[in-house]
């Protein structure tokens, strides 16, 4: 008999800066509103590009040219031992849709300060929020050519 096949959530998220905000959205999770950078799970056969692209535009109604790689992370939710693998892109976001998010879970879209998520931090959606932002203030970046996508 084989051991367990470890299956981690392999996730994507986008790190939009304007001025002094960051692109954050209000989201339902395990019961509670949170927030996070527009971000969701990579579906099976999408390209890491394409999937952040859809996820910032489902739940922030932008369209979002990602612009550089901010960094890898791995968290394990304390609750549930499951773990989380975060590919965290920035980039900017134009042509902005006032329709309503097309996930469910999302309440809104909004512009916060650094400030304001740090008054809110046991508000987020998980420890990787303000640490994508805090590499990102850092100066992280790393090109998309990283990126190698095979079929």
């Amino acid at each position: 008999m084989y051991p367990r096949v470890w299956t981690p959530h392999v996730t994507v998220a986008a790190v939009v800066a304007s001025s002094d905000r960051f692109l954050v959205v209000r989201e339902r999770a395990d019961g509670c509103y949170v927030y996070n950078q527009p971000a969701g799970h990579l579906e099976p056969d999408e390209r890491l590009v394409d999937a952040v692209q859809r996820e910032v535009l489902e739940e922030a109604r932008c369209q979002f040219t990602p612009e550089a790689l901010v960094g890898l992370y791995r968290w394990v939710h304390p609750g549930t031992g499951e773990t989380h693998v975060r590919i965290a892109f920035s980039g900017r976001v134009s042509a902005t849709d006032r329709a309503p998010p097309a996930d469910d879970a999302v309440v809104s879209a909004l512009w916060c300060s650094y400030g304001d998520l740090q008054a809110r931090a046991d508000e987020l959606r998980s420890p990787m929020v303000m640490r994508c932002i805090d590499d990102y203030l850092a100066g992280h970046r790393y090109p998309l050519s990283l990126l190698r996508e095979m079929a």
